[in-house]
């Protein structure tokens, strides 16, 4: 066998580096998955792309091709829970098997309850990170925005059936009813109430007062 004809051998038998293994779309799904775990484990202030890269085995260079900084990393990330809530809520709102009462019900304890899963996920979707320095990505403006103007759509809809007051601002009542959820979120992950039940209760409670 020839010195030719010996190499390309072995390049054909070579298996595959853990860096050649990742298409471009599959390469940033898997940075951000990486990414997502990363901060729940150690927080957004010990998150790199040069820590990431190596958590998920390509190069430095290959990470930034697909986010220019970090801001840009934590806004992707961000968006993607954008999308896994939105995918919950709407799979509420659109149960014809529930009345509108237990939509709204369901809906106040799925929302703090995602929050109270993924709290490290959920400061980066809400706190002051991202949005305090406007420092927001467009494509994340793109997924957030409609998100809580499709809420403000639900609340529309809930007025008119009657199951909420039909005599306030529906921005403004939207904007309260996010506001109560928000605030039950932050005290069950900032340690103020740690009880399951302490925070079942003041969701029920939430409920028992938006609906008339």
């Amino acid at each position: 066998m020839t010195n030719i004809t010996k190499k390309l051998t072995k390049n054909k038998t070579r298996k595959p580096n853990k860096k050649s293994r990742y298409h471009h779309g599959d390469l940033q799904v898997s940075l951000i998955k990486a990414a997502t775990l990363l901060i729940t484990n150690a927080g957004v202030e010990n998150l790199s792309l040069r820590k990431l890269a190596e958590k998920v085995g390509v190069s430095r260079t290959a990470a930034y091709h697909h986010f220019k900084d970090k801001n840009d990393l934590l806004c992707a990330i961000a968006t993607q829970g954008f999308i896994k809530w939105q995918a919950q809520s709407k799979a509420i709102f659109d149960d014809d098997k529930l009345s509108n009462e237990m939509k709204f019900r369901q809906f106040v304890h799925a929302y703090v309850k995602f929050a109270t899963d993924n709290p490290c996920l959920y400061d980066l979707m809400f706190g002051r990170i991202i949005w305090k320095e406007a420092k927001s990505t467009q494509a994340l403006r793109e997924v957030a925005y409609p998100i809580f103007q499709y809420q403000v759509e639900m609340t529309k809809i809930w007025q008119k059936k009657g199951i909420m007051p039909n005599t306030e601002n529906t921005l403004r009542l939207a904007q309260v009813t996010w506001g109560t959820l928000h605030g039950i979120a932050r005290l069950s992950i900032d340690g103020i109430y740690e009880n399951t039940s302490n925070i079942e209760e003041m969701c029920e409670c939430a409920v028992k007062l938006f609906l008339t």
